[in-house]
């Protein structure tokens, strides 16, 4: 992306926001019925998919602990997603990490020492590539989670952010990845606790104050619509119900 302008002389960003400002964000919650709980999100050009069972019995004695619940989670990315038509195996390196990120996230946020020896299982396919991969996947896990009705410490929100200019940029593109240092923060949304900071590529000391304080704006920001999302969805199922408002 050699001579690509991220910024404009006007501070506009290739698809014309500003530099605080996030993509349009959508989703809906009780999308599977198969499911405990599930969540379909679109973050501008990215679409996620997220399915969430259990708690259960744990099908693996070895990870069980007789003190808590072991989060599972599984991330994918479906063929068509990309441009690029090619196969992706199960249990590689790019998505294993995700896997990863994904787990150590909702294991700081579910109370699973409610659920002794039992097991919860959290899957997350791509199905359309925009970029900000893993915090589109954390908001939709964290819907999924909250449909399956699984206590957590609070709701889960991710962002991602980088340097343009020595200018702090949120919930960035595919073509934006490139642009600079890249961090994803997750957190807790009414405490504030960073429960996750991921971060690819080198970064300056110097730097880091701005892309926190960037991306802390931007969770903050994606919390205030994830509880829309959220509150939309238990309306209309209570109104199903017949439940009186």
């Amino acid at each position: 992306m050699a001579g690509l302008e991220y910024l404009s002389p006007e501070d506009l960003r290739l698809d014309g926001r500003k530099a605080p400002e996030l993509r349009k964000l959508n989703a809906r919650l009780g999308v599977f019925q198969q499911s405990d709980g599930s969540a379909y999100l679109e973050q501008g050009s990215t679409m996620v998919l997220a399915t969430v069972n259990g708690p259960h019995e744990s099908m693996n004695r070895s990870r069980a602990s007789n003190d808590t619940a072991f989060v599972n989670c599984q991330f994918s990315m479906a063929t068509f997603s990309t441009s690029e038509r090619r196969r992706r195996t199960k249990g590689d390196r790019r998505s294993t990490e995700m896997s990863q990120f994904i787990q150590d996230t909702f294991e700081a946020a579910i109370l699973t020492h409610l659920y002794p020896r039992c097991q919860i299982d959290i899957y997350v396919q791509i199905m359309q590539a925009g970029g900000g991969h893993l915090a589109a996947c954390i908001n939709a896990a964290s819907l999924a989670v909250m449909d399956a009705g699984i206590p957590t410490k609070d709701l889960v929100c991710a962002c991602t952010t980088t340097l343009v200019k020595e200018t702090a940029i949120v919930d960035v593109t595919y073509l934006e990845e490139s642009a600079g240092p890249l961090v994803t923060m997750a957190m807790l949304a009414r405490s504030g606790s960073i429960i996750l900071t991921q971060m690819e590529k080198r970064l300056h000391v110097d730097q880091l104050s701005a892309l926190v304080e960037s991306g802390t704006k931007g969770c903050k920001d994606v919390s205030v619509l994830l509880s829309v999302f959220l509150r939309t969805h238990i309306t209309d199922q209570l109104a199903v119900q017949g439940v009186p408002q």
